[in-house]
């Protein structure tokens, strides 16, 4: 079977407390682990999409409606959804598995994907990464 969930693949996660939050895959576990018998993947994606910025907005409130709330995670494939875009954010040096081990080490590396999530948002690029699902 061709292995199409791979690292930079964005997907749509379908339970939990990020329903419906798109993410991008990290790194992926086929196998599973020794405490995740099953295939699972890391996943950093957007909890607070930026809002619609129009032309009369100050710099100031466009600064503010281009913010992204982000989250770093494990989960099942069994709950989430594949789409046929991918993302090519380079997050490999800034989260890794054991960064979830703590609560510091998730809070710094969770801004930092927040961080490089707002500058891929500003370039324009990935347009539909950073939109809603639904309005």
């Amino acid at each position: 079977m061709v292995k199409f969930l791979k690292p930079g693949k964005a997907v749509i996660l379908l339970q939990g407390r990020y329903a419906g939050k798109k993410a991008v895959i990290i790194k992926n576990y086929d196998e599973g682990t020794g405490d995740r018998k099953y295939g699972h993947c890391l996943v950093a994606g957007i909890s607070k999409y930026p809002s619609k910025v129009i032309k009369k907005d100050s710099v100031k409130k466009q600064a503010k409606k281009s913010r992204v709330k982000s989250f770093v995670k494990m989960v099942n494939y069994n709950h989430i959804m594949p789409t046929r875009y991918t993302l090519d954010v380079d997050l490999k040096e800034v989260v890794s598995a054991d960064v979830l081990g703590s609560r510091d080490k998730k809070v710094t590396a969770a801004k930092e994907v927040k961080t490089r999530f707002e500058e891929r948002f500003k370039t324009g690029k990935n347009r539909w990464f950073f939109s809603k699902l639904r309005f």
